[in-house]
């Protein structure tokens, strides 16, 4: 990102640093994960690792306040790079409305392109706009239509965000990082470490190559199992996305007072009642 100089000598180099608003030759510094990351050498990691402890402990922190009462939501996600009035764009914006006059909130990385198209449309349906932002040397920013805004240093704190805040996953075409966001997604959901996660892509033209690609090789070379293609589904339109999400959500939500989603304390009551079939004062009593 950059803006222009007070001195109007040229534009200035600017990025966000979790809190911070960073210009000229502190924007030049690296970013919190490359410093992380990078291998240094014998023993620094002694003296700067345990603060670094601290800082991402913090923005888990922040993120779970921020994000606690947030109701029923949908991470979607797609390309940084998709322009305005493009069908992707319509795309992202369609779903985004529809999902917010159900009730759902729209959780995308909060930057330009499809993820602003999204966030646009959960304004234009009157939802709640949620942007998972994250510190790189290219960052440009919220877009201008999230409306509750959470800046990450740390790539792992972010997704966590993503995936424990969401009940599933819309996908517009995307480069690289749509596509990590898209495979951590199935291989959480392989994995069970989120159960009946639905997982919908969108635009069979763009990813029918890369589902081809999984069937003809990964599941014919025995890399996957065959029904690990059911964990995504692919759609050309809005409604159908919106429609299928959803139907993975009330397929696995079980009904509760005040409609397809329960409020939060019905949700700890449904848990508790959980935890007492499993185990309960009278229970141990008899064992």
């Amino acid at each position: 990102m950059t803006t222009e100089s007070p001195r109007r000598d040229g534009p200035v180099p600017s990025r966000r640093k979790g809190p911070l608003e960073l210009r000229r030759r502190q924007a030049l510094q690296g970013t919190s994960d490359q410093h992380l990351l990078d291998t240094h050498g014998a023993g620094r990691f002694v003296h700067t690792d345990p603060w670094r402890v601290m800082r991402i402990q913090s923005e888990f922190v922040e993120g779970f306040g921020a994000l606690a009462e947030l109701g029923p939501a949908i991470s979607i996600f797609g390309s940084a790079r998709t322009k305005q009035g493009s069908d992707y764009y319509d795309m992202g914006l369609a779903i985004g409305r529809l999902l917010a006059q159900e009730g759902v909130a729209v959780i995308t990385g909060g930057g330009p392109g499809s993820m602003e198209a999204a966030n646009r449309g959960a304004v234009d349906g009157a939802g709640t706009s949620v942007g998972l932002g994250i510190e790189l040397p290219f960052e440009t920013g919220f877009n201008p239509w999230v409306d509750l805004g959470i800046n990450f240093r740390y790539f792992f704190a972010r997704k966590t965000m993503f995936v424990k805040y969401a009940h599933g996953f819309v996908v517009l075409p995307g480069g690289l990082g749509t596509l990590d966001e898209l495979f951590e997604a199935m291989v959480l959901v392989q994995t069970g470490k989120v159960t009946s996660f639905p997982i919908v892509l969108v635009g069979t033209r763009f990813w029918g190559p890369l589902i081809d690609w999984l069937r003809e090789t990964l599941v014919t070379e025995g890399m996957i199992s065959p029904e690990d293609m059911d964990l995504i589904q692919v759609t050309d339109t809005a409604e159908d996305a919106v429609d299928l999400v959803l139907a993975g959500l009330r397929a696995n939500t079980q009904d509760r007072r005040g409609g397809m989603f329960g409020s939060a304390e019905e949700e700890e009551e449904a848990a508790v009642e959980e935890a007492e079939a499993v185990w309960s004062p009278e229970k141990a009593d008899g064992e």
